[in-house]
């Protein structure tokens, strides 16, 4: 058996290239599997036939979408990077993460309701004030209720975080799966995680399942399964309907019951792995055309496949990674991460995995949020003709190549929701612009030496409308001699309230075959801009996160309501890149209980806070696993009168001033930066100005 094991505190460079792969591997698998996701394997057939590509355009559906299977995995996660990574993490504060980032009855979640979603279920539970693992427990849930799928559909990022550590992986994976799960659940959460995190090492498909089982009980059915399924593939391993046919008799939906148990799809992921002997294309046929739970499923494998078989092993069948371009949405309450790629959470995954063997982060291209440092990496980028314009990627950056000379062409990359994403949908979708006017986007051109003359290159942005069309701004340029490489930066205008949608660019060439490299795009730091909405349309509202019962403009859309009826309303916009701010608003408070100013905030429950309410005192708190009081002061409550707010942070300075008078400073280190907003509990306000400025 074949084998690359590294010493424990090593990370060779393959492995960064084969997370991304993983990622990569994982949101194709979901894309695939979801337009016909609980459909019968007969209706599949008679529908669809044998599924050997992307069906989403057959079916009238969008490709990128946002999933519960790929925000669950890539949130959840965060409970490791948030703490900086400590080895003992607890299943108590990945339950508070939960708490964090999903916004009740609009994000991750299939909300299907107590005893029918299991992780609805363990979410009411940890709102509740009841800690994991006892939130997921069979002893509070019941056993079929804790033993459905979710825990193992949000758990490949585990294994990806431990390359060639399968017991880690599954340590970290049994905490995790425990929020929300119990027994036969975990254990298959445990099996994936550790499967993904030994195919970094393991070369075959018997060396990955086996290093997996490995680590849950030997009498656990998992196993028992994973054997049965191992043996009918040895007695035809050309014929996987043969073995599906098995595993619908011994495993099939009518013996396991619940909304979508375990047993029935974890015998798909070993059904796929067998019967494609580890080739990715042919796994994602066989595990979507079985059908049952197809996106869960084809996720799952598409990680391990991904990881096993690298960025060559996704070639071969159909362009899997074409359409995609990288794209993936994680709508969550830290808006500001929601428009994201593959690129990106694969880096985060990487410094994590890199964290826990005690070696220090990588940062491609002076941490660039747009690097292209992963072969054929796209990052969302793509052309708005790509007959006129092709698009590749070697590892170096982003390859531009004009294949209609004399035309303008342009590219692009979101930087907000896209247009069909705005409404709420299955799971919905809950994001902040990533870019704002004020701050500055940097950017690395070079020009082909052999070029036949000069190119154009102009920066542009594309803003929703009213009436969420599209406009186009256009931004600086230059003129690249063959050869040439030169920078090119451009201050964001004010766009008179509308998000940004996406950054991009326009060139135009000589000659078929003309090309530049884009080396990176890039912006860092808060803005300077408003955050009211535009004078006319709604799609304001979008920007925010809104976990609140009420928000609407009135008087020409230049005053904001706001209004929640229990504790913990909270309304944010803004990114983690918003590290030294000022965020100024004049707010009238006409009823709450308290009512507050938000600073990098990173969630529901992870902020910097101006707080007040009646009791006649002042608070600086730092919220995260926990509220601290880091400073107090006598302080008058006001209500139903305009008063002027401001809450700063610059470094490790917190201070808060109102009505411009000074009144609290603390020093913190812990938050570094996020977004920007308003906290109430039970209560409703009048928004009368909201801005992001420079720090005093």
């Amino acid at each position: 058996m074949e084998q690359d094991r590294s010493a424990a505190g090593d990370y060779p460079e393959t492995f960064a290239e084969r997370v991304y792969a993983g990622v990569i591997g994982k949101i194709i698998g979901v894309y695939l599997g979801r337009p016909f996701e609980q459909w019968s394997h007969e209706r599949i057939v008679a529908e669809l036939g044998e599924v050997r590509g992307y069906v989403n355009e057959r079916l009238g559906a969008p490709l990128i979408v946002a999933d519960d299977d790929i925000t669950g995995t890539f949130t959840f996660f965060r409970a490791l990077t948030d703490r900086g990574c400590p080895r003992d993490l607890s299943p108590a504060q990945i339950g508070e993460t939960w708490l964090n980032y999903i916004v009740e009855s609009r994000t991750i979640l299939w909300w299907g309701g107590i005893g029918l979603s299991t992780a609805h279920t363990a979410w009411c539970s940890l709102a509740s004030g009841i800690a994991a693992p006892e939130s997921g427990s069979a002893a509070r849930n019941g056993t079929l209720v804790s033993e459905q799928i979710g825990a193992q559909i949000f758990i490949d990022a585990w294994g990806l975080a431990n390359p060639g550590d399968p017991e880690r992986a599954a340590d970290f994976a049994r905490r995790a799966a425990s929020v929300s799960h119990d027994g036969l659940a975990v254990h298959g959460a445990q099996v994936v995680a550790a499967m993904v995190a030994s195919a970094f090492v393991e070369r075959d498909v018997d060396g990955i399942v086996s290093a997996a089982l490995a680590q849950i009980p030997r009498d656990s059915l998992i196993r028992k399964l994973a054997d049965n399924i191992a043996a009918w593939h040895a007695e035809d391993p050309a014929d996987w309907r043969r073995t599906f046919g098995k595993i619908r008799e011994t495993y099939g939906y009518d013996r396991y019951g619940g909304g979508c148990h375990i047993v029935p799809n974890h015998a798909l992921i070993h059904l796929a792995l067998r019967h494609s002997a580890g080739i990715f294309h042919e796994a994602q046929t066989i595990v979507n055309t079985a059908g049952w739970d197809t996106d869960c499923n084809a996720g799952n494998v598409g990680c391990i496949l991904g990881v096993a078989g690298g960025l060559d092993g996704l070639a071969g069948g159909p362009d899997w990674r074409g359409p995609v371009a990288d794209r993936m949405l994680l709508p969550t309450a830290e808006g500001g991460a929601a428009i994201t790629d593959a690129a990106r959470e694969a880096v985060s995954i990487v410094n994590a995995g890199r964290s826990l063997r005690g070696l220090a982060p990588v940062s491609p291209k002076e941490g660039a949020r747009f690097h292209f440092s992963f072969p054929g990496s796209m990052q969302g980028f793509q052309a708005e003709n790509p007959e006129a314009l092709h698009l590749g990627n070697n590892g170096g950056g982003l390859l531009c190549r004009v294949m209609s000379p004399g035309v303008a062409v342009r590219a692009f990359t979101p930087t907000f929701s896209p247009k069909d994403a705005l409404g709420n949908g299955t799971y919905g979708m809950c994001a902040c612009p990533t870019l704002h006017p004020g701050q500055q986007v940097r950017a690395l051109w070079k020009s082909a030496p052999g070029n036949a003359g000069p190119l154009r290159i102009q920066l542009l942005a594309q803003t929703f409308d009213a009436d969420l069309g599209i406009a186009t701004i256009g931004g600086p340029e230059i003129v690249l001699q063959p050869g040439e490489e030169k920078p090119l930066s451009w201050t964001m205008p004010h766009t008179g309230g509308f998000p940004v949608a996406a950054i991009g660019f326009e060139m135009h060439g000589n000659a078929s075959g003309d090309a530049v490299m884009l080396g990176f795009l890039d912006w860092k730091g808060a803005p300077t801009t408003s955050l009211m909405p535009s004078k006319s349309g709604n799609v304001w509202a979008h920007a925010w996160v809104r976990a609140v019962e009420g928000c609407t403009a009135y008087d020409n859309n230049t005053t904001i309501t706001v209004h929640h009826s229990r504790p913990g309303g909270v309304m944010i916009q803004g990114s983690r890149d918003w590290r030294d701010y000022e965020f100024r608003a004049r707010v009238e408070v006409r009823l709450a209980e308290s009512f507050g100013l938000a600073i990098r905030a990173q969630g529901l429950r992870r902020h910097y806070s101006l707080r007040l309410d009646p009791s006649g005192s002042a608070r600086l708190v730092r919220c995260a696993d926990g509220e601290t009081i880091l400073a107090e002061a006598p302080c008058e409550w006001i209500v139903q009168r305009p008063r002027e707010f401001a809450l700063s942070a610059q470094g490790d300075c917190i201070r808060a001033s109102i009505d411009g008078q000074p009144l609290l400073e603390a020093r913190d280190t812990l938050l570094g930066g996020g977004a920007a907003g308003f906290l109430l509990d039970r209560g409703g306000i009048v928004v009368k100005s909201a801005a992001v400025e420079a720090p005093p």
